[in-house]
């Protein structure tokens, strides 16, 4: 109850509910296609080689989220062309990219003049700080994937189910396998707001992988996504508010257990309806 009155005129709260819902609706589509294209593992080292750009931003007095920005987007395209050219060594280049990329990031802010970065801000985020310029940056990022994935959803939806099918029909397969990662570093930068960058894959991926549990299309897929990540980013934030809790890790806890209940419920009704069947016959 106390967060529900404290709701009512705290913006910092407000601001933090809203910017759940903003990063949820990137997740939602974004991690849809993550999910189902198996590219958790690219994601991750798109998410990790950010901070690289965070703190050199941050040492040269500029904006670590533009930084942020910045690093994904060359990431997404790094990582996407040692994908393409690379595929039998690139768990291992992106492990090294993973690595560097979190090394470089410390090393410049350890090096900052007048050290006073709180780091624990950028690595488990901090969703009670999130200002309204933040928001409408959030905003616009949200409106840029969405018009995205309207205008070529038959390509990604290509892209992801069948390559081949996807090359044979004329559609350039390079091109929007790299714009697809373009959108995960638009979706990561979206949630270092949320739950920073150790748990940002969590968000990403687990409840596009709950939404596909019960969706038989990856449009309901991505709507239901976007629903879940709501209400649990939504739970979260309200769970950790009393007890004071850190907000972007009970909201991936909270996210994480939705996801093994869902998955034990959905083997658990499988099993169900095996036996079901043999006993009717």
């Amino acid at each position: 109850m106390e967060f529900w009155e404290t709701l009512t005129h705290a913006v910092f709260l407000q601001n933090a509910l809203v910017a759940g819902i903003l990063a949820s609706l990137g997740c939602g589509i974004v991690g849809s296609f993550v999910v189902v294209k198996r590219i958790g593992f690219l994601a991750g080292g798109i998410a990790h080689t950010v901070l690289g750009g965070m703190g050199i931003a941050y040492y040269l007095d500029k904006n670590p989220f533009a930084g942020a920005l910045v690093a994904a987007l060359l990431a997404a395209l790094l990582i996407g062309w040692v994908s393409l050219r690379w595929r039998e060594r690139e768990d291992t280049l992106i492990s090294a990219l993973w690595s560097m990329g979190m090394a470089v990031g410390m090393i410049f802010i350890s090096q900052t003049p007048g050290y006073n970065v709180d780091l624990m801000s950028y690595l488990f985020g901090n969703i009670l700080m999130v200002s309204r310029e933040k928001l409408y940056l959030m905003g616009a990022v949200d409106g840029v994937i969405v018009l995205t994935v309207i205008l070529f959803y038959k390509q990604f939806l290509a892209l992801s189910f069948d390559e081949e099918f996807a090359r044979l029909r004329g559609v350039p397969v390079t091109f929007f396998y790299l714009l697809l990662l373009c959108m995960v570093a638009l979706t990561v930068v979206l949630l270092i707001q949320v739950v920073g960058l150790v748990l940002v894959i969590a968000l990403l991926v687990l409840p596009a992988a709950i939404a596909g549990q019960y969706m038989g299309s990856l449009a309901g897929m991505m709507l239901l996504a976007a629903i879940l990540g709501s209400a649990f980013t939504s739970t979260g934030l309200v769970m950790s508010y009393e007890p004071d809790l850190p907000a972007g890790s009970t909201i991936v806890l909270v996210t994480g257990a939705a996801y093994l209940l869902s998955t034990l419920g959905t083997g658990l009704r499988q099993r169900w309806r095996v036996r079901r069947q043999i006993q009717t016959r």
